[in-house]
């Protein structure tokens, strides 16, 4: 048996140490579990190493790495190659613990198994072993299995060696008590690592479960809203990853790592969670009348109340002795054809349009004006105060009341992420997300930032956000532009300083639009673009 020297000795508490420093650096899982095996390999002059992880639902071990220098066999881990080797079962076919497998009596009994010769013991069943030096001429011998359990006792893992080396002659030797408590220190490290990643990974899973709680909810509140809340993180990360790729320009030194990715995309999925905020009636108003319904059908009601109060008063008139007929007919047809007008402009005033005409907001001003009778015999004005104002918004549906209150989500939104607390690799979440809505020439809302003092993630944002509200086809107010309409207007908006021009100009050099257009566009929207007459856009 080898003796240990105090060099020997050194060098594997230096490996033990470097291991230790690695917890806290690498978060390649895959990558630390390797060096874990090799550097227990390299602990023990092993010849060969196995990695063995518990499956999903607890019931067997799988093959995870397997290494061996003599057949030069490298298989899972980094090394891209599969191993199609069955998992060990934990249990037998009558439901008790598996002890004819080394691997699966560690696992079960949390116990170390250290044999010095298997073609001598006769307490597992090593019948594979042997079929596998049969078939690749390999002598199996020495063992050492030690299982990997967390901090409340779970199995995370079973690390199996075999054939320790004399370092000087090669032969086969056991591996010493020594050895075995230096892998026992090994495995307990890399099981710490192993489950911290795995806690990491499950908080940032919660995470990203909660984000899309509130996007679930926002969703079932709103559906047009729900497309929106999916999609502009993509556009999102469509944007950023092309400006990280340039090598030219302003943004040339633009660069993310993963976990500026990860901060990214966070803040493009929670840049509109303060809506589930917003009342419903506001952020799905299809027309300028709408609340809980759409009141055009009252106003419907009281011009078919006004009609009929005209056939009746001339019906009548038509009694009155020595009456005219004639004239009285002709009065009720003309007073019913102006209503029926009336009636048919106002429902084309109720859809929100790019701009009213100004003759067309004094028309309803003049039909506000007339007069019928209500309930109880009352007689009031056509159309109240409030309808006025709603027929008469000249942009859309919305009146400005009802555009602040849409637009104070985006105070709700930053208000909701800062009171988060997050973690340093995330904590630009709250400006990113809340930044969409700024304009580079410090007119926009809610804080009025400028360019200078926003993030270059915020301002790829506020491009996403725009884009996709333009070409999004399922707004119950208005139709989806079509690719080339939606060029147009964006790169007016880099012109008159609300977006980012060199933002705007990679947008489009690196046909960002197109690829979101094939992939979320319907076709008919999707029309030939020529981007040489993109307004804004500095080929």
């Amino acid at each position: 048996m080898q003796e240990l020297t105090p060099s020997h000795i050194a060098e594997r508490l230096h490996l033990l140490t470097e291991v230790s420093v690695a917890l806290g650096e690498n978060h390649d899982i895959e990558a630390f579990l390797e060096r874990i095996l090799r550097v227990a390999k390299g602990m023990t002059n092993a010849d060969g190493g196995t990695l063995y992880r518990p499956s999903p639902d607890g019931q067997s071990l799988a093959f995870h790495i397997s290494l061996n220098d003599t057949l030069e066999i490298h298989q899972g881990g980094v090394s891209g190659n599969r191993i199609d080797l069955p998992p060990i079962p934990l249990l037998d076919a009558y439901g008790s613990r598996n002890l004819a497998s080394v691997a699966a009596y560690a696992a079960n009994f949390n116990q170390s198994v250290n044999i010095e010769d298997v073609y001598k013991a006769d307490v597992f069943n090593f019948s594979g072993m042997r079929l596998f030096d049969q078939t690749f001429g390999y002598h199996s011998q020495s063992f050492l299995t030690v299982p990997m359990t967390d901090h409340e006792g779970e199995l995370v893992g079973v690390l199996q060696l075999i054939n320790a080396m004399d370092p000087e002659t090669g032969a086969i030797r056991s591996f010493s008590s020594t050895d075995q408590r230096f892998i026992e220190a090994l495995a307990s490290q890399a099981a710490v690592a192993l489950t911290s990643e795995q806690l990491i990974q499950q908080l940032e899973n919660l995470l990203e479960a909660l984000v899309n709680l509130i996007n679930i909810g926002i969703d079932e509140k709103s559906p047009y809203t729900g497309r929106h809340c999916q999609f502009v993180p993509e556009l999102t990360m469509m944007l950023a990853e092309a400006v990280h790729k340039t090598d030219k320009g302003p943004l040339a030194g633009f660069r993310m790592n993963d976990a500026d990715r990860k901060e990214l995309w966070l803040a493009g999925l929670l840049h509109d969670c303060g809506k589930i905020t917003t009342p419903v009636h506001v952020v799905d108003k299809s027309t300028k009348l709408e609340t809980i319904f759409d009141r055009i059908h009252m106003v419907d009601t009281r011009i078919e109340v006004m009609l009929r109060d005209a056939e009746i008063r001339a019906l009548k008139a038509r009694l009155e002795p020595g009456a005219n007929h004639a004239a009285i007919d002709d009065l009720l047809a003309s007073e019913q054809k102006r209503l029926v007008d009336d009636r048919e402009f106002l429902r084309r005033a109720n859809v929100g349009g790019e701009g009213m005409l100004p003759a067309d907001q004094e028309r309803v001003y003049r039909i506000a004006r007339q007069r019928w009778t209500g309930p109880g015999g009352q007689e009031r004005d056509l159309l109240d105060e409030e309808e006025v104002r709603n027929l008469t918004v000249r942009f859309g549906t919305l009146t400005d009341d009802e555009r602040k209150i849409i637009n104070n989500h985006i105070w709700v939104t930053i208000r909701m992420l800062e009171s988060l607390p997050w973690p340093k690799h995330l904590k630009n979440v709250p400006e990113y997300a809340g930044g969409h809505h700024e304009r580079m020439d410090g007119k926009g809302y809610p804080r009025g930032l400028t360019r200078d003092q926003m993030s270059v993630q915020a301002r790829i944002m506020a491009i996403a956000d725009i884009f996709e509200a333009l070409t999004a086809a399922d707004r119950p107010y208005k139709k989806g532009k079509t690719l080339s309409e939606s060029l147009a207007i964006l790169g007016k908006f880099a012109q008159n300083g609300h977006i980012d021009p060199d933002l705007f100009d990679i947008f489009v050099r690196e046909k960002v639009y197109l690829k979101f257009a094939q992939e979320h566009m319907d076709a008919h929207q999707v029309d030939p673009v020529d981007e040489s007459t993109i307004p804004g856009y500095r080929a």
